[in-house]
């Protein structure tokens, strides 16, 4: 199920000279549509300064240009933050370039649907509306001056700032929802009542936007007027859903033996068996360039949860532009006979298959594996995603000595849809105490398994003793690395055991804070973490002592009473 909408526009010079609005409205194709999303924006170019239109019609352009260039992973909000902030520079620099154009700038109002949600992005005075339900809603907020003799002013505009704020708004789509985008020469002429008792008469946004910019010229409007409707016939699935919902029909394959052929991949080996999936070493039949394919057990091929989690773990891998995670081979689904997914092969092992091996991490081994793990991690991070299960087998030391976190399986985002039941919610060893009493998974969980991994390098053991699975440990201070490992130096010593502290608010909070520590080093050591006191460890214990006490202690005086 795509999004499906109509759009219709209207913008008259009035009695202007000429007119300095620029109306914008980029519906891409279908693919494009349902990762990016369609754009209807609106800029008034600032009367009274020379440029006002060239702003208008320039910063439209370039920012439904650049919007669409910018990677499909971004989030919308992001990538459009990232494109108007970029357009507001160019403006800045034409008017310091061109003495002619100083002072050029532009409001502007911008209107992203994609999949089941809308997306805003405004600065200035043109207003974005939502009909919904009878009811008339304005979503932005004027950037004008409060005096009644200044309200014609501009606070905000792109152009006019070196340092541009824009309000950015989102919320979900609805069938039938109508969204206006209108410069203040119509608006400023008619009421809100009037522009409700238009919708109401219109269902056609071509002659919706007509009618109101026509009427605003009628009631003296001495500006130009334009205004911009998008209604919403149905609205889309979100991104991964569509994804999901695309997928269906793709069946899982049997056992794959070396030489075979899929698509258009060959079967070098059979990299690694889990009870829940299958990688391979492939190489493409064309290119010969190697590559690792990642699909189910043939016995889940009826798991629609399993097999949704899949291709959920292929979504959030495309999202991530890092040298520190495998990238994603773009392979459409059309372009699939089978459920499976394809990344790119680095010649290598894990941190685990080297601890196997007998290798032996060194102090500045360890620091360095450190930095380039929270590296990725942060990368992970700032796009929203947890990765849950953060361990050696699951960290790849490449030949050429750079490291790259491995599955995304189980990891989860808040920016897009979730598959809700996955399987294994991590290794227990390496996940954080709060976990095991039920709490989401978050940053502060990640970095905990990054410091347990860290640990466990050192030492080859936990710092909380190893965990088995349905067990429910009990958390005391943890056993420094220094104990087993005596030349690890107090500050290494220090960043692990703040990583693995029991209580969150006592970890890093970011992995940057993290890295910064690492690379510090001896130079800039941290404090160690204060012990846990004992009363804080006993938690409820500690009232059953009280309790039994108080109970000696009452019937100590009971007897002493009787005795007297």
């Amino acid at each position: 199920m795509s999004l499906k909408f109509t759009t219709g526009q209207s913008s008259l010079t009035g009695p202007r000279p000429r007119n300095e609005d620029y109306v914008g409205v980029a519906t891409p194709a279908q693919a494009q549509l349902n990762v990016k999303g369609a754009i209807v924006a609106v800029a008034d170019g600032v009367s009274g300064n020379a440029g006002g239109g060239e702003a208008a019609e320039m910063t439209v352009r370039t920012v439904t240009s650049d919007y669409y260039a910018t990677p499909d992973t971004w989030e919308p909000l992001t990538a459009l933050d990232k494109v108007i902030t970029a357009a507001n520079r160019w403006l800045m620099a034409q008017a310091n370039a061109n003495r002619d154009l100083a002072g050029m700038a532009t409001t502007l109002s911008l209107l992203l649907l994609r999949g089941q949600r809308y997306y805003a992005a405004h600065v200035g005075d043109t207003r974005i509306y939502l009909y919904r339900d009878g009811v008339l809603k304005q979503l932005t907020t004027d950037h004008v001056w409060d005096r009644p003799d200044m309200r014609h002013v501009l606070k905000r505009a792109v152009g006019l700032d070196q340092h541009l704020f824009v309000d950015f708004i989102e919320g979900e789509l609805a069938t039938n929802d109508v969204f206006i985008v209108m410069s203040d020469g119509v608006w400023g002429a008619l009421d809100e009542k009037y522009i409700q008792k238009a919708l109401e008469l219109y269902d056609d946004p071509s002659l919706l936007c007509k009618h109101l910019t026509i009427s605003a010229l009628e009631k003296g409007s001495q500006d130009n007027c334009t205004a911009v409707a998008a209604q919403v016939i149905q609205p889309g699935e979100d991104t991964l859903s569509e994804l999901i919902a695309s997928g269906r029909h793709l069946m899982v394959p049997d056992k794959l033996n070396v030489s075979d052929l899929l698509d258009n991949f060959e079967i070098v080996e059979l990299l690694h068996e889990s009870r829940a999936s299958l990688l391979y070493k492939v190489r493409h039949v064309k290119t010969r360039q190697l590559f690792v394919l990642k699909t189910l057990q043939p016995l889940l091929a009826a798991d629609k949860e399993t097999c949704a989690a899949l291709l959920n773990e292929e979504w959030l891998s495309k999202r991530v532009v890092s040298q520190h995670l495998p990238q994603v081979f773009p392979v459409s689904v059309e372009h699939r006979s089978k459920l499976y997914f394809v990344i790119s092969w680095h010649e290598g092992a894990t941190l685990q298959q080297r601890l196997d091996g007998g290798h032996h991490f060194t102090i500045a081994g360890i620091a360095k594996i450190g930095i380039d793990m929270m590296r990725g991690m942060g990368a992970l991070h700032r796009l929203n995603i947890i990765h849950r299960d953060i361990k050696p087998a699951n960290v790849h030391q490449g030949s050429d000595q750079r490291l790259r976190i491995l599955d995304l399986g189980i990891a989860v985002s808040s920016g897009i849809g979730k598959i809700e039941s996955m399987q294994n919610p991590g290794t227990p060893s390496f996940m954080a105490p709060e976990l095991f009493e039920g709490e989401m998974a978050s940053a502060s969980t990640d970095i905990y398994a990054a410091g347990v991994t860290l640990y466990h390098l050192l030492t080859r053991k936990y710092p909380y003793g190893e965990v088995e699975p349905f067990q429910h440990p009990k958390f005391s201070d943890p056993v420094p690395p220094s104990r087993y490992r005596p030349d690890t130096p107090l500050w290494l010593e220090n960043i692990i055991l703040k990583a693995v502290a029991r209580d969150p608010a006592m970890r890093f909070e970011t992995a940057e804070e993290m890295i910064l520590a690492l690379e510090s080093g001896e130079s800039k050591p941290i404090l160690a973490p204060a012990r846990t006191p004992l009363v804080a460890r006993a938690r409820f214990v500690k009232w059953q002592w009280i309790a039994a006490f108080s109970l000696i202690l009452n019937f100590l005086l009971i007897y002493l009473l009787i005795i007297v």
